[in-house]
């Protein structure tokens, strides 16, 4: 069968029906699934199109499919300690973890273990990439994100001990959830908080450009592609759509629905802990722990599909295009995916004494 142009990937807590499922967007029909374990969340990502990795729920480990291979578990990536969260760069390049406090960053060509970063003071909550692979922003238990230049960490002066090249710290309460726009370096990032607030930051100054207040805390957080609205999933299961282009627009304001284009999408009994808007900003896709992924259709605000699933949602994400291999059985990744090391110096690599860090 020929790729749908969109396909929506989710996975829960539970684990009873598949670790992850693959729908179509329009449709709703299920389309693939991933067996073997469930996935924590923010911690599900799609690697260069040929594999997806899900960091396994309180484990140290993280599942690898092949994208194709869709009921045989082919690999686990053997951590140091718990995963909290997980992303993989746009290129495909590198691979990010958070555990603990620590950021871990993989070299996905080589399998080595690049960078360990300990700039954090509390557990890791979500980790995200510019769409250039340029920089990324992690965000912690510790009201921190920082945003990283990936150059910076990568360099191999082992004299040189990388820092953020930026400091978020106007959160009073832990991040719950980072979402980066488009444009790179010269992107905009939207960070979510148990403290009742959604922060809109430019990532090449660092500056706030807005603070949004709600009466609930927000657990997830999106912007539409063209950067019109900030979709922000509150604690009580209301979804709450601000508009960027209100000529009443201020720096810090608190949420008020309005015919400026701020608005509340009901339906989800329980906190919504993930969303995604489609590629044309028309449609908005939310997980939430009422166990169920819901389309919105935003302009009417209606809920016009709900997908059930057995436990809470843990990540529900719109891919704007599904990998044409996804649907042949017979095609195999271009790059095997090598051996994760566990330790920085590269010698270490090959100790007979080390644990693997991935084994099939």
């Amino acid at each position: 069968m020929s790729a749908p142009m969109e396909v929506v990937v989710s996975a829960d807590s539970s684990g009873q029906l598949w670790n992850c499922a693959v729908f179509d967007l329009h449709s709703g029909t299920n389309l693939l699934s991933y067996r073997g374990g469930n996935s924590s969340s923010r911690s599900l990502t799609v690697l260069n199109g040929e594999y997806i990795l899900g960091a396994q729920l309180g484990k140290n480990f993280i599942n690898v499919w092949e994208v194709q291979r869709k009921d045989q578990l082919q690999q686990k990536i053997v951590c140091p300690g718990i995963v909290t969260c997980l992303t993989a760069s746009p290129d495909g390049l590198y691979v990010l973890a958070g555990i603990a406090d620590a950021i871990y960053l993989w070299e996905v060509s080589t399998g080595n273990l690049l960078a360990i970063l300990n700039r954090h003071y509390q557990d890791l909550t979500c980790l995200r990439f510019t769409d250039d692979s340029s920089h990324f922003i992690s965000g912690a238990k510790d009201n921190l994100a920082l945003i990283w230049s990936l150059v910076s960490v990568v360099q191999l002066d082992p004299s040189h001990t990388p820092e953020p090249r930026h400091v978020l710290s106007r959160h009073s309460l832990p991040i719950t959830d980072i979402h980066c726009g488009l444009m790179g370096a010269q992107a905009r990032v939207a960070t979510a908080s148990l403290d009742q607030t959604v922060k809109l930051w430019e990532v090449s100054s660092g500056e706030m450009l807005l603070s949004v207040l709600f009466d609930v805390s927000i657990m997830s957080v999106t912007l539409d592609p063209c950067e019109y609205f900030l979709f922000c999933g509150g604690s009580d299961g209301t979804i709450y759509q601000v508009s960027l282009c209100s000529p009443s627009l201020s720096r810090d304001k608190t949420f008020q629905s309005d015919s400026e284009g701020n608005q509340v999408f009901k339906g989800h009994r329980n906190l919504v802990t993930c969303l995604s808007v489609s590629m044309d900003g028309t449609l908005l896709l939310s997980g939430s722990h009422d166990e169920t992924v819901r389309l919105w259709d935003v302009q009417s605000k209606q809920s016009i599909r709900t997908i059930n699933h057995k436990g809470p949602v843990t990540n529900a994400c719109i891919h704007p295009a599904a990998p044409a291999h996804m649907f042949v059985s017979e095609s195999r990744p271009a790059v095997p995916l090598p051996r994760f090391s566990r330790h920085l110096n590269p010698t270490e690599q090959h100790d007979s004494s080390a644990t693997p860090g991935a084994c099939v």
